[in-house]
């Protein structure tokens, strides 16, 4: 009761000193309890939505997937015949079933050619209009379709992009693009997520979608009342027999939730990855802080031993502070998550994601999670500076207003830092000799681990020589004030190791993927210039295929010299070695697309595998399959005949463009695969006839004006495409980032703040002998710059050295350039002096405010 007793006082008593580091263990708490607040809540809403939608049991065509995707490789989604319908409703345990037709392979634009997909990256569903979308779709305005010439909107959707009723939408799909006026608007009863969903009548969207009537995609059916889903599944199965996928409602929801949680596990993993970040950040700050309140303490607790306290009761009073820290920290922390996850629901609302607060999901293990993550990580952190406040003797504490230094344990912490630094060192050498990717990357990632503790654990050796070059360059510019803030710095090397530590955490990761993001652009944009042979490009960024009639337009396109198709189909490969290698890609293009893409061969000629049942193999593939030229490769193409073809080139597998593509030709495609099954390209190649470049360009992005979802790229466009791409990647990873970097600056902030307080008797003496106000910020202000800038020299140092490393890996697929980007390394390091400038403002404020005899007389 004692040690509670004194463990409370003290930590009221230095409630202000114990903010920052409460505030630390709040923000990364509320960070993790957020993310699994926000991905819960969205796992909820699609359970919801899916739940709702799904029929008691739903029959679809063989070609449809698990979760009822209806894209396929030539655009249209798989179907079954209307006679399907008949044999459903004739089956045992039947109320009532409905043929339905919907593809998600479609673009809808309004009158005036904009796209009215989500931004979101949601799908567009255009559908026939039916009995189960009634359950969850109430018409607010208008009626449902009646005839080809209208089409329903979804309420979000006619929001959005204000539409009303009469207004021309136009459906574009792999059939044609079929026009309709909006005869209806209809909202959701439960929550959208995101999706923009078009209903036509049932025979407009047979034909609009399909290109003939007497087909469904789907056939919904409804359960006799007391007969069970599965039993109403074996009903139907048994009329139908083998050949259609029969699924019940929990069947069919599963398979959606499954497609989406993978989805969300990847997000919510990286997220909490960039938690663990903080939390690693937060605990050099959490040592500090105790650090420091121990020295400060050490008349106090000298006092505490000498009336008879034993060590473990001053260790166990230093980490019940701790515990009160971390509860009261993670505390605040899980409220905070609650409202981080409204406001993520809130952000991704803004972007088109709609998700209800009233699905909002706090599962019981959320606070409990988020408890004992800050509870723990606080009492570990604290456990350091608690083991050393108990070895603190008595008499030495009474003597002395300090903690004694551990010479032994400062040449034990030295070799210990010496040897992982070296260990990293020599992992990363080893990563970067590598001779396969997949085992450089597992000594990456040892050397990316190991450096860092190794220079965490180094870092106090290294304060010395970093901060008198820092001073050196930076501080004796300003003379005895200066050179006092470079003494300071350089007074408690374990407090400044620390400190810039926490920094250099997040600027090394930031430093690491500029590398490594600037090499890939840098790479990708000379593999463009080496090997892409053709003006324009032509594709969609939704990854959707290129209609018949959009490729039609490019190639009526005056000033054109060639336009090549570019299309991708699976089938089941059976290699001379006797393997067969299930749903294998093969890549299918006109002659030209040889120049078009000059790839290096390492046998044969790349034009020879364009010749009538000819194909080519990338160079790795050939190796692991005892393949060279004049091999057969047997292919049973999916939907289509077995082809025997003859390898005719070999190429490269040193490349980044096409990487381990396998090519024949549109021409031995179409042998073996019927005409209706053809895929749609996923490419569209177009080069313009000499000094026509300019005019061609012009000419195409009119042509593809009817088609907005696909863009007309020149080479120029492509890498500016690629690079903000990665760009974009790189953001929202430095937006991630930028959280453990805030606690960081707190740790800065509370370092300074109690070592200005530790300073108290000392910044007295300075004020009585002439150091003005003025003076004396400026002092701390550098002081907080020399730290912050010292952490980020290490972190930008070694995420260099991390970024290089990984760029050698890289360079094993392809991408061999190197770029380091300097424009950005250097905005980070001065954006770093000017942390530490801001940092120090509040700090640098109370000192200046100390009235000198009330410091002088300060023990």
């Amino acid at each position: 009761m004692t040690v509670l007793k004194t463990s409370m006082r003290n930590f009221f008593a230095h409630k202000g000193r114990m903010a920052l580091s409460a505030i630390a263990v709040l923000l990364s708490v509320a960070f993790v309890c957020g993310t699994l607040v926000f991905t819960d809540t969205m796992n909820t809403t699609f359970d919801k939505l899916f739940q709702a939608t799904s029929s008691d049991v739903t029959v679809s065509a063989k070609g449809a997937s698990d979760s009822g995707e209806t894209t396929s490789d030539n655009g249209r989604p798989p179907v079954m015949p209307a006679s399907v319908l008949g044999k459903v409703r004739g089956a045992q345990g039947v109320k009532s079933a409905e043929g339905t037709v919907f593809s998600t392979s479609v673009t809808v634009v309004d009158h005036k050619k904009d796209n009215l997909s989500p931004t979101s990256g949601g799908p567009t569903i255009v559908g026939s209009w039916n009995g189960n979308d009634a359950r969850t779709m109430k018409i607010t305005s208008g009626t449902a379709p009646k005839g080809p010439g209208q089409v329903m909107v979804d309420a979000d959707t006619a929001d959005k992009h204000h539409l009303k009723l009469g207004d021309d939408l136009g459906v574009i799909s792999a059939v044609g693009t079929h026009h309709a006026k909006i005869s209806g608007i209809a909202d959701f009863q439960v929550t959208n997520p995101g999706a923009a969903i078009f209903y036509l009548d049932t025979k407009t969207a047979q034909q609009t979608l399909v290109g003939r009537t007497g087909v469904y995609t789907n056939v919904n059916v409804t359960a006799a009342s007391g007969v069970s889903d599965p039993q109403l599944k074996q009903h139907v199965r048994a009329a139908l027999g083998t050949g259609y996928k029969v699924q019940t409602a929990k069947e069919t929801a599963d398979a959606n939730q499954k497609d989406v949680e993978s989805f969300m596990n990847v997000m919510k993993y990286a997220m909490l990855g960039f938690a663990g970040i903080a939390f690693l950040v937060g605990i050099f700050l959490i040592i500090n802080t105790f650090s420091m309140l121990v020295a400060q303490r050490t008349r106090e607790i000298g006092l505490m031993r000498a009336i008879g306290s034993s060590r473990k009761q001053v260790n166990r009073s230093v980490l019940v502070e701790a515990t009160l820290l971390g509860v009261l920290g993670s505390v605040l922390g899980v409220g905070a998550g609650v409202g981080l996850a409204v406001g993520l629901m809130k952000l991704m609302g803004k972007l088109g994601m709609h998700l209800s607060t009233t699905d909002l999901t706090v599962a019981w293990t959320t606070p409990v999670v988020g408890l004992l993550l800050g509870v723990v990580v606080t009492v570990l952190a604290a456990y350091l500076p608690a083991r050393r406040a108990g070895k603190v003797s008595p008499m030495a504490a009474l003597r002395d207003a300090g903690a004694p230094a551990d010479a032994k344990a400062g040449r034990i912490r030295a070799l210990i830092g010496i040897v992982l630094t070296g260990a990293g060192g020599y992992s990363l050498y080893l990563a970067a000799n590598a001779d396969k990717a997949s085992g450089g990357s597992l000594w990456l990632g040892l050397g990316v681990v190991l450096s860092l503790i190794g220079f965490v654990v180094i870092g106090p050796l290294l304060v010395a020589g970093v901060v008198r070059v820092l001073g050196a360059v930076l501080l004796r510019m300003f003379g005895p004030v200066g050179r006092m803030a470079e003494r300071n710095a350089l007074r408690n090397p374990r407090r400044t190791g620390a400190t810039g530590a926490a920094l250099m955490i997040g600027l090394a990761l930031v430093a690491c993927l500029s590398v490594v993001g600037s090499s890939m652009v840098a790479s990708a944009t000379d593999q463009l210039d080496k090997t892409v042979g053709t003006d324009f490009i032509i594709q969609s960024d939704s990854g959707q295929l290129v209609t018949p009639q959009a490729v039609k337009a490019v190639k009526g396109t005056p000033g054109l010299a060639r336009v090549d198709e570019y299309k991708t189909y699976e089938g089941d490969y059976t290699t001379p070695d006797g393997r067969t290698l299930k749903d294998t890609d093969i890549t299918a293009a006109d002659p030209a697309y040889a120049t078009d893409l000059r790839t290096k061969t390492v046998a044969g000629n790349l034009k020879d595998a364009y010749l009538p049942n000819s194909m080519s193999v990338h160079e790795k593939f050939a190796k692991a399959h005892g393949i060279h030229l004049g091999s057969k490769i047997r292919i049973a193409f999916k939907d289509g005949a077995t082809a025997n073809l003859t390898v005719r080139a070999i190429t490269s597998s040193d490349v980044v463009i096409d990487s381990g593509a396998k090519y024949t030709s549109i021409a031995t495609l179409a042998k073996y695969v019927p005409a209706d099954k053809m895929p749609l390209d996923q490419l569209v190649f177009a080069t313009a006839k000499d000094g026509q470049q300019d005019a061609a360009y012009k000419s195409l992005k009119s042509a593809l004006h009817d088609y907005p979802q696909y863009k007309v790229r020149d080479q120029t466009d492509y890498k500016q495409a690629l690079k903000d791409q990665i760009g974009q990647l790189l953001n929202m990873i430095y937006g991630l980032l930028a959280l453990a970097i805030i606690v960081a600056i707190l740790g800065v902030v509370n370092t300074l703040a109690l070592s200005v307080v530790e300073r108290t008797r000392e910044i007295g003496l300075m004020r009585a002998i002439g150091l003005s106000r003025r003076q004396l910020r400026r002092m701390i202000r550098m002081e907080s710059v020399v730290i912050a800038l010292f952490g980020a020299l290490l972190g930008l140092g070694l995420g260099m050295g991390w970024g290089a490393t990984a760029q050698k890996l890289l360079a094993l697929e392809g991408l061999k350039v190197l770029e380091i980007p300097w424009p950005t390394l250097i905005t980070v390091f001065l954006g770093s002096a000017l942390v530490g400038l801001v940092a120090a403002l509040i700090p640098a404020f109370r000192a200046g405010r100390m009235n000198v005899l009330n410091a002088i007389a300060t023990e």
